[in-house]
């Protein structure tokens, strides 16, 4: 059974519902290592590892979060959005910041895993929370692009994780595209596609 149907069928026991499927895939950097975080040029491109993510909606205002690679689970509320220094603070910060930009939405479920090598440089946490803003969207409809979406993976991971990272890892995890590595300013978010095979 591949990843994606173990956590189909994790997600379907735990939560008794059909999920939401998301892929949101790692990258890789080929020109301008730490100039990311510097606002320079940056030349990455997204890969075929990825963090997937089952999601549900709740119909209160509890998170029920299960890392399935890790086999460890986060329960808390909304109404909590505090570090935990855990795993779980990688969900948290995107629910927190979305909260802080006025959004409204409820609760969710969420099991996830991956193909990315934990520690390996390949961006799981970006894939993981640009996964998670991607899901809050569309369960909830809130109508946000993917710029926007991104850019709060960054500030969640700035701020709530208390990782200083650059825009580069959500950016091309968000905007990736087959065959083709980005070409992105970091200070402008100007951005270009070119081939790669």
């Amino acid at each position: 059974m591949d990843l994606l149907s173990q956590l189909t069928t994790s997600f379907q026991r735990l939560f008794h519902s059909d999920p939401l499927l998301i892929c949101s895939p790692g990258r890789v950097n080929l020109i301008g290592e730490h100039t990311d975080y510097n606002e320079g040029f940056v030349l990455p491109a997204a890969i075929d590892k990825a963090i997937y993510l089952a999601v549900g909606p709740r119909s209160d205002n509890e998170l029920h979060f299960v890392a399935y690679d890790l086999d460890k689970t986060y329960q808390d509320s909304l109404n909590k959005l505090t570090p935990t220094n855990t795993w779980a603070d990688y969900l948290l910060g995107v629910v927190a910041q979305l909260r802080l930009a006025g959004h409204e939405f409820g609760g969710f479920n969420c099991v996830f895993g991956g193909t990315i090598p934990m520690g390996s440089g390949l961006s799981s946490s970006a894939a993981l929370e640009n996964g998670v803003g991607f899901a809050i969207n569309e369960l909830y409809d809130l109508g946000l692009d993917r710029v926007s979406l991104l850019k709060l993976s960054q500030r969640a991971e700035n701020e709530f994780v208390g990782a200083k990272v650059g825009i580069m890892d959500m950016f091309a995890s968000m905007m990736g595209k087959a065959d083709h590595v980005i070409k992105l300013d970091c200070r402008s978010l100007d951005y270009s596609y070119a081939p790669c095979k």
